[in-house]
């Protein structure tokens, strides 16, 4: 019974996991914002500013809720960040994450 159990748990936390999933068209038309700085995220305006094309997406997830909570300390990207809501920062991160980056994925 404990078997089973576990099975049906494990397939719930699947689904709802996909289900969470960001949508990358929602997250190219919140990125026109990014682009004051990013540029189109595979080519930035100033080298000191980081390419986010192909970027990992719970990477970016990460350290955009580490911007919004003051865990990661920036003065541009912690005030842009704490606008964002959980669904935004997925959606970016689903962008982002589906452009080729520099490293061809297999």
């Amino acid at each position: 019974m404990n078997k089973v159990l576990a099975t049906s748990l494990s397939m719930l936390f699947l689904v709802s996991g996909s289900a969470l999933a960001g949508d990358a068209t929602a997250g190219k038309e919140k990125a026109q914002a990014c682009a004051a700085c990013h540029g189109d995220g595979s080519k930035t305006l100033m080298p000191y500013f980081p390419r986010l094309s192909g970027q990992n997406e719970d990477y970016l997830i990460k350290v955009l809720k580490d911007y919004k909570s003051g865990a990661r300390n920036n003065q541009i990207m912690g005030p842009q960040a704490v606008g964002l809501s959980e669904t935004d920062i997925e959606n970016l991160a689903a962008y982002f994450s589906s452009q080729p980056g520099l490293v061809v994925k297999k």
